[in-house]
């Protein structure tokens, strides 16, 4: 097995936890994901199911260049934590990268909510593990935005 590529991102934001797990859930806000570079944002995501609890839940994401994949919440405790694995790549990204998973994890700030998001890569082949690591410095720049953006929107900004 191919060692994962691994980052995290963190932001404080001016909300409880439990209100920004109702957001991850609220598709409809997915497209808020801009991308960054040519690392392209989400244009819609749409549950295929929606377990009760959230955890089972998949969801079909199609990006704005027409790429897409699938999300699928393995873990969901409202104000604590949620996880979910990214998987069905559709080309080019399927021929570099077997999944990834995304883990949010939400502690008490004096200021709202210090979110963290930690993302492993995992690289289809060793060979393609080093263009997908090039990858993952534009995605770790859009989340890093994303998260930013989140921030501002909950201060009115």
């Amino acid at each position: 097995m191919v060692k994962p590529i691994v980052f995290a991102c963190r932001q404080v934001i001016a909300k409880p936890a439990e209100e920004i797990c109702a957001e991850i859930a609220d598709t409809a806000r997915w497209s808020e994901f801009n991308g960054y570079g040519i690392l392209p944002g989400i244009a819609s995501a749409a549950y295929e199911t929606r377990a009760d609890g959230m955890v089972g839940s998949r969801i079909r994401v199609r990006n704005r260049d027409g790429s897409g994949h699938v999300e699928e919440i393995y873990a969901w405790e409202a104000g604590q934590q949620v996880a979910m694995k990214l998987y069905e790549f559709t080309p080019p990204l399927s021929r570099l990268a077997d999944y990834f998973t995304e883990e949010w994890a939400f502690a008490a700030d004096p200021r709202g909510t210090l979110v963290t998001r930690r993302f492993q890569m995992f690289a289809r082949r060793p060979l393609t593990r080093l263009p997908l690591w090039g990858i993952s410095q534009l995605f770790r720049r859009a989340v890093a935005r994303h998260l930013a953006e989140m921030a501002a929107a909950a201060n009115g900004r």
